[in-house]
């Protein structure tokens, strides 16, 4: 059942939303907490550092007055003074080191762990919301925005945390030497406050919309990459390019126009600070020419100084503002991600579903994937123990669902399925799912060797056991003509066998499993004609004594099904054995004759 992919944010609603600054604030003091510790150090460590820092200025003071007017002066003072200096600049170099390797400390492990709860939180999802979104998206929160997040950590915090010492130390010591020269930043200040709030409340929509272009490209990235022989096979280069060029645009202008918007603000403040600095210049001429408050060359020199360190500071966080806003844009994805409600958990009386009989009854289900579009509307079937049931129809009509809402990767909105009389909703959802083994049309293999791909999922299998299905499977002789046999490592998808060898290797895995019901959705759909028989034959031995669900094109692979199930837009039109549907001529005699294109 095709179903329209989302982004993780619908993209329609980033213009001109905010960040729910809150949100993100309070879920990131959650991954903070635990490093409380370590970022009191580092703070003790930036002030210790800073306050260090602001000794110099003072220190260039009072060695400046240390020339008299006379022309005479004490050189060896001044020499005094400058090694405090150079060490005090050391300790300051040094603690500044060492609050940023605390900062790297806490963000790698907040990164790390950041990672470790979106990819557990991806295994609690429901099937439904991997089915609504594009794989590419979710990478990206899981690299590129919890990477924005951990450098943000790394590095702005560190900025922001001295200067913000910096600031309040700097404003303090000014204070201290020439109060009136203070009234200057009175005017300043609040200027800057009001251009970078005007700035960042235009930005952070900006950096919204950027994360979700980016997590668009990657997504189609993703697909286009991993069907790169249909888009060959159907010479699409061109439109693929195409597209991916307007995504592509869409993207580098969400994050140009980002990026251009975000920087604004860093000279903007700059001018304000020059112009700031200027005026404590020409102010403290004036007051030195005309001896009010008593201002010597040294204090004029080092208020200058110390106008530099405090307007500095508002500078580099004016500057950093916009990776700000980035990182909570991401961060906010992040945390809408964990935010997601994950598979609804089993009731607390839930029991395990054990010596399961394979026993099937399913009355007037009622599903839709959207709550305005039903796909099933009334379906009803009973199967006994060790039946054989097919499914066909259309693509569309309703097939795959079914199997979904038996393996209850979706629950009905109306009606029940029942198993050995045991109504599905009041069994645990693993319990369920262990009753049954798959064998998708998509087939799945991992990078990993033949051996493992084969026994993934069971732990207690031996190397007979895993040897005993291949040779039922008739895929033993191929393995063991490989390189290193069933040792043989597999590239990444499996890229080094063919389609129909990877098919083999799938049903081979499922035979494995001692699972009493049995689901083939389309499972000879990638075989050739001579090797679907030799698969029929093994699976007719391996489907004895199991309920087996059968999702079949191929009408031909269905003729000996105990019962046969034609869908058509959700409903069941025909039920019955092949035999019966095809002497009443109906729905599924047309079906059977269009494939085989005989002419009734």
């Amino acid at each position: 059942m095709a179903v329209r992919r989302l982004n993780i944010h619908d993209n329609r609603s980033f213009e001109g939303r905010k960040v729910d600054k809150k949100f993100v604030l309070k879920r990131l003091f959650g991954y903070l907490k635990p490093y409380v510790p370590v970022l009191i150090a580092v703070f003790l460590a930036n002030v210790a550092g800073t306050v260090s820092n602001l000794v110099g200025p003072w220190l260039c003071g009072l060695a400046i007055d240390e020339i008299k007017p006379d022309g005479s002066t004490n050189f060896a003072q001044i020499g005094i003074f400058a090694a405090i200096l150079v060490a005090l600049y050391v300790v300051s170099a040094l603690l500044e080191y060492l609050s940023a390797v605390g900062m790297a400390y806490v963000s790698r492990g907040i990164v790390k762990k950041m990672r470790s709860d979106v990819f557990g939180k991806l295994s609690t999802l429901p099937v439904g919301f991997f089915d609504e979104r594009q794989a590419g998206d979710i990478i990206s929160v899981l690299s590129y925005d919890i990477d924005t997040v951990g450098e943000s950590l790394a590095n702005d915090v560190i900025i922001v945390l001295k200067s913000a010492v910096m600031i309040v130390g700097s404003l303090v010591m000014m204070l201290t030497i020439a109060p009136l020269l203070v009234l200057v930043f009175v005017v300043t200040v609040p200027l800057s406050a009001v251009i970078t709030r005007f700035i960042v409340k235009r930005v952070q929509p900006l950096f919204r919309r950027r994360s979700a272009k980016l997590g668009e490209l990657n997504g189609y990235v993703e697909e286009i990459t991993s069907g790169q022989r249909t888009t060959r096979a159907y010479n699409c280069q061109e439109k693929v390019i195409a597209d991916f060029e307007v995504k592509n645009s869409e993207a580098i202008d969400a994050y140009a126009r980002a990026e251009y918007y975000g920087t604004l603000s860093g000279p903007f403040v700059n001018l304000v600070n020059n112009l700031s600095l200027t005026l404590v210049s020409v102010f403290g001429a004036l007051l030195y020419m005309g001896a009010v408050g008593g201002l010597t060359p040294g204090q004029i020199s080092s208020f200058v100084l110390y106008s530099r360190k405090f307007s500095g500071p508002i500078n580099e966080i004016a500057n950093i503002m916009g990776e700000f806003q980035s990182a909570i844009a991401a961060a906010e994805r992040v945390f809408r991600l964990l935010e997601e409600k994950p598979e609804p958990a089993d009731p607390e009386n839930a029991r395990a579903l054990v010596n399961v009989r394979g026993e099937v009854e399913i009355e007037h289900l009622k599903f839709g994937y959207k709550k305005d579009k039903t796909v099933i509307r009334d379906f009803s079937l009973s199967v006994k123990s060790g039946e054989v049931v097919a499914i066909v129809g259309h693509t569309g009509a309703g097939k795959t669902t079914i199997i979904n809402l038996l393996m209850r990767f979706y629950d009905p909105d109306g009606g029940t399925i029942k198993i050995d009389g045991q109504d599905v909703r009041e069994l645990t959802r693993s319990s369920v799912r262990r009753a049954f083994t798959m064998v998708l049309q998509d087939t799945w293999l991992f990078a990993g060797t033949v051996y493992e791909n084969i026994a993934y999922g069971n732990k207690d299998v031996t190397r007979s056991d895993v040897e005993r299905v291949c040779k039922a499977a008739r895929i033993h002789s191929f393995i063991t003509k490989l390189p290193q046999g069933y040792d043989t490592v597999l590239n990444d998808n499996a890229v080094n066998i063919s389609k129909g060898q990877k098919q083999l290797l799938t049903i081979a895995r499922a035979m494995l499993l001692d699972s009493p019901m049995l689901i083939l959705d389309e499972a000879t759909s990638n075989v050739d004609t001579r090797t679907e028989q030799i698969i029929r034959q093994a699976m007719g031995e391996l489907m004895k004594g199991r309920t087996c669900f059968v999702i079949a094109h191929r009408l031909s692979t269905v003729k000996n099904a105990d019962k046969i199930l034609v869908m058509r837009g959700g409903d069941v039109v025909e039920q019955g054995t092949h035999d019966s549907l095809m002497a009443k001529n109906g729905y599924y005699a047309e079906l059977y004759y269009s494939q085989f294109e005989t002419v009734k």
